[in-house]
């Protein structure tokens, strides 16, 4: 798939690659060192992988590959390490680690000298990839934090003087769509649009949570040849909302202490841990979007459900009579607008890069489930207003 078609992230690692493949069929010479720079982790897997595959052979692996930590091992001796030709492999790989050491306090001059010195005139036989996952690329890099653009722009400056700079950015929603896809498609199997779309949205756009997801969907679709909407809801979605539906019935029940304890369960049992903080609020803004339905078109019973609420927008079978029991708690269409307001604000918030994700969370739980108390108007106090 041609690299244009992707966004910036898959886009840059997709011309990695082809570098990577092109030397190590010896139609092309590789720079002596690459910058991985960004922490969107499944595309720096992405480049390992690459690395391994076209330039390590694993019977050699032992000699020729290294992983290095400048946390424990020196620039100094990272160098000295690509500088000596080894005796039992023609080519040495060096990954190096914890890249953020060489812009902690000091301005490092003797570090970044003998950098120069190095790629000055670097070993032809040794290829140097520094990791610095200690900034955040989104996937417009326009939105970029300043703190992370001061961060990119000293890297620039330093190491992206000698070596090619990879930017590892986030991906966006349709990358991750057509990614998913791809990977299917390459087991036989087809991902319908709607699946694939559903995959990416519950998920967040989070590669490692998507990629890992999908290979569960790849394999209970074996014999069938596709993978549906309904398999991703069902698969995907039952899992993780059989907590969060405990989570909001806790909500619903105003019982905060409940809430809260849920929620650390939810936050430690999934892979990303508080990384996966949107698409937590994603599932969070849907259910409550769900329940509002529910309750404004008087639904009773699991049979009606389905005419109430259209496909896509379904939740897991299981699910239902729980949801309907939970909508019914509420006394009015205010408190669940007033639940969705403060999903929102929660949001922003996470998007605004907070010290703390969870925190974040626990406060916007402890909001939800608390038992509003209302104003001498009417509303619900803590709610968000609006002005024209």
């Amino acid at each position: 798939m041609s690299a244009a078609r992707w966004g910036a992230g898959f886009a840059a690692v997709s011309r990695f690659v082809e570098e990577v493949e092109a030397a190590g069929a010896g139609k092309t010479q590789l720079k002596p060192g690459y910058v991985l720079a960004g922490d969107e982790i499944f595309l720096l897997d992405r480049c390992r992988e690459a690395v391994l595959k076209f330039l390590v052979p694993e019977n050699l692996r032992e000699f020729c590959l290294s992983e290095l930590d400048l946390g424990e091992t020196n620039i100094f001796e990272v160098l000295d390490r690509a500088q000596t030709p080894s005796l039992m492999a023609p080519f040495q790989a060096i990954f190096v680690r914890n890249v953020r050491t060489l812009y902690t306090r000091g301005n490092k001059k003797e570090e970044f000298a003998a950098i120069e010195r190095y790629f000055r005139s670097p070993n032809p036989q040794a290829l140097v990839i520094f990791v610095a996952d200690f900034i955040r690329i989104p996937s417009d890099a326009r939105r970029m934090e300043m703190e992370d653009k001061t961060r990119y722009q000293r890297l620039q400056e330093t190491l992206g003087e000698h070596c090619g700079v990879v930017e590892l950015a986030h991906v966006e929603e349709d990358d991750a769509m057509r990614w998913a896809m791809a990977r299917a498609q390459q087991e036989e199997i087809k991902l319908e649009q709607d699946a694939a779309r559903e995959l990416a949205d519950a998920l967040g756009a989070d590669m490692m949570l998507i990629a890992s997801e999908l290979e569960k969907l790849l394999l209970y679709a074996q014999g069938r040849g596709r993978i549906t909407l309904g398999d991703v809801e069902t698969m995907v979605l039952g899992a993780k909302q059989r907590s969060l539906y405990e989570l909001t019935d806790a909500i619903s029940l105003h019982e905060p202490a409940r809430a809260l304890m849920l929620l650390n369960g939810l936050l430690n049992s999934s892979e990303a841990g508080e990384d996966a903080a949107i698409g937590h609020l994603y599932m969070l803004a849907r259910t409550f979007r769900q329940m509002l339905v529910i309750l404004e078109k008087n639904v009773h019973d699991s049979r009606a459900i389905w005419q109430a609420l259209w496909q896509g927008f379904r939740m897991p079978p299981f699910a239902a009579e729980d949801l309907i029991r939970q909508a019914r708690r509420y006394k009015n269409r205010r408190e669940l607008t007033r639940a969705l307001r403060l999903v929102a604000r929660a949001d922003l918030e996470l998007r605004s890069s907070p010290p703390d994700k969870r925190l974040v969370l626990e406060r916007l739980i402890y909001d939800l489930a608390s038992n509003p108390k209302l104003n001498s108007t009417g509303w619900a106090t803590g709610e968000l207003t609006f002005e024209n």
